[in-house]
């Protein structure tokens, strides 16, 4: 299922919000941080909207019976809905008091904001603004966008010519060790330094071989092997030739020496050039990355929402608005399982612009607010999981410009890394790390200290008390919870506790606003 879109349903079971009977068939993949079904192939994602622990809405019709519905949202075992309509009033009213409320007299300090969504009719004065504001965001992204383009484009050159360096360099780097890096570098000599542009050059090796007289000088200087200058006329003055040849003989040598010598110089130090201006691209293209990542953020908040868009609450030739708020207020509990109160907030508006202060303009918001309020008991993990969920449309956006730079490092292979360690002097400490002997490591991270020599006896004798008493009384030397999936499994008490916290919190929310603002209470 990899590159569809997935429904509100798949997306709670991929996020960890699955039923229990059917828990099993998944795990948790802590690479990806995401579940996976265990019995399909490495690279497929199949979700099974039944296997969602999702909640269903009853709604009442007088023709059409009883119906249910399914919300999008983990099931929970209670909630409550307060929808207020109501004119000459401001509908921030309903956010902020449940907020505070939440935060101050409730006792959920921690507030996670989840989803922050606005949408206005076309003809909307609203919507001009929006408008104006993405096209700003869109154009400084869209800058960015390209430069990482040609930046990572660039890449690819400069990675392939460390590559031919590389291997022009290890002809050079065994030069003194094979016959045949010799003969490859006097071939390469002949070829390009002496004969430039392709055309043989007068006084060059071959071009000497068709005069009389100097046909045997390309085989002497191909065979003799010399890796010094000054060791030259040593070397030819022991050979048994004619004195022209070994003249001739002499200054080809000296040439190709000095060239040799002088040629890696300058291959090293230019390749040291190329490493640090790869290093430095490198960094510049996460800097990039950095800087568009908020923008692309922006234009997403910017967008208006497709869905409510199409919905009945906006008509384009009316100065309509609909906002959607979602937001986590939580109690770091025991045992490692929050008391959640997830409240969302659902505007269907008709914005006014009026001057609420002399100098300053802005919206009063009027119209018809819901807010639905739902208990939940999770772990931060689960929290997490739930923030990704939702978030999955922009976390998409988001690497969209990391999966760029990803795939272009998949196609360099490992070289681009190694470089880029090189670069910054980690290359050569990861060697000798590498090349260290296992329990030299294991001598490193836990040393052995001389109280532990002296006692190590008699606390292993102590250990050995600890471990048979385990047998027999588990919850006095078993505290940790049971680990699922690698991830840690709360017991159920501990969840019961929370939830119960949690369903007080939601109802006193409910109804203390209700009584604060005139509404039937009880």
């Amino acid at each position: 299922m990899a590159g569809t879109i997935l429904n509100s349903s798949q997306l709670l079971v991929k996020y960890g919000f699955i039923k229990s009977d059917v828990k099993h068939l998944y795990k948790y993949d802590e690479k990806q941080e995401f579940y996976v079904r265990k019995d399909v192939k490495e690279g497929e994602k199949t979700y099974d909207p039944k296997h969602a622990d999702e909640e269903r809405d009853e709604e009442a019709s007088l023709f059409m019976g009883n119906t249910y519905t399914d919300t999008g949202f983990p099931k929970t075992v209670k909630r409550f809905r307060l929808v207020q309509e109501a004119f000459n009033m401001s509908l921030e009213n309903l956010y902020f008091w449940t907020l505070n409320h939440l935060r101050h007299e409730m006792g959920l300090p921690n507030v996670i904001k989840v989803t922050d969504m606005f949408s206005a009719s076309e003809n909307s004065a609203f919507f001009g603004q929006s408008a104006q504001r993405l096209s700003i965001q869109e154009d400084r992204a869209s800058s960015f966008l390209r430069g990482i383009s040609e930046l990572v484009k660039t890449l690819f050159q400069i990675v392939r010519e460390l590559r031919l360096l590389d291997e022009r360099l290890e002809v050079y780097r065994d030069w003194k060790k094979s016959k045949s890096a010799d003969a490859t570098l006097k071939g390469i000599f002949s070829d390009f330094a002496e004969n430039k542009g392709g055309q043989m050059q007068p006084g060059s090796i071959y071009h000497l071989a068709n005069q009389v007289g100097y046909a045997v000088l390309p085989d002497l200087f191909f065979n003799t092997i010399v890796y010094d200058k000054d060791d030259v006329d040593k070397v030819v003055d022991a050979l048994g030739f004619n004195q022209n040849v070994k003249t001739v003989l002499k200054r080809k040598l000296y040439q190709f020496v000095v060239w040799v010598q002088k040629t890696q110089e300058e291959l090293e130090a230019r390749r040291k050039f190329q490493i640090k201006y790869l290093r430095q691209h490198y960094i510049t293209i996460k800097m990039y990355m950095t800087w568009v990542k908020p923008y692309l953020k922006h234009i997403r908040r910017l967008t208006m929402n497709e869905k409510q868009l199409d919905g009945p609450d906006i008509i384009s030739s009316f100065e309509t608005s609909t906002t959607e708020i979602e937001i986590i207020a939580y109690l770091d509990g025991k045992n490692g399982v929050n008391p959640c109160a997830l409240v969302t907030y659902e505007f269907n508006t008709r914005p006014v612009m009026q001057y609420t202060q002399e100098y300053h303009r802005g919206p009063v918001h009027i119209g018809r607010g819901t807010m639905t309020l739902r208990a939940y008991a999770w772990t931060k993990h689960e929290i997490a999981m739930y923030k990704k969920m939702k978030d999955n449309e922009d976390l998409e956006l988001l690497t969209m410009v990391d999966d760029q730079l990803k795939s272009a490092m998949e196609l360099l292979g490992d070289d681009l890394m190694k470089y880029i360690k090189e670069a910054e002097g980690k290359l050569s400490s990861e060697e000798d790390a590498a090349k260290s002997e296992a329990p030299t490591r294991k001598e490193k991270l836990e040393p052995i200290t001389s109280d532990q020599d002296v006692f190590g006896p008699i606390v292993n004798i102590f250990k050995g008390f600890v471990e048979i008493g385990g047998l027999f009384v588990p919850s006095a030397f078993k505290s940790q919870p049971k680990k699922k999936d690698g991830l840690a499994e709360p017991s159920s008490s501990a969840r019961k506790a929370a939830i119960k916290t949690s369903i007080f919190v939601i109802w006193n929310v409910y109804k203390n606003y209700k009584k604060a603002n005139g509404m039937l209470a009880w």
